[in-house]
């Protein structure tokens, strides 16, 4: 009876855990993305364009990511 027990109590948790994992995994991909496009909004006009980019474009490469 304790085995039946123990083995839902896991169930539950391995649930919270993906949710958690699920979680973490926007957050992290939502800072780099906030990152990636400040990184690139700092740059000037010239360095985007020796980059091959323009302002325009950051948005989309931000989604990218």
């Amino acid at each position: 009876m304790a085995t039946v027990a123990n083995t839902r109590k896991n169930a539950s948790h391995s649930g919270i855990d993906v949710i958690v994992s699920r979680v973490a995994s926007a957050l992290i991909g939502w800072n780099e993305r906030r990152v990636t496009h400040n990184a690139l909004s700092r740059l000037s006009d010239r360095e985007l364009e020796d980059i091959g980019l323009t302002r325009a474009d950051i948005p989309k490469v931000v989604r990218k990511r």
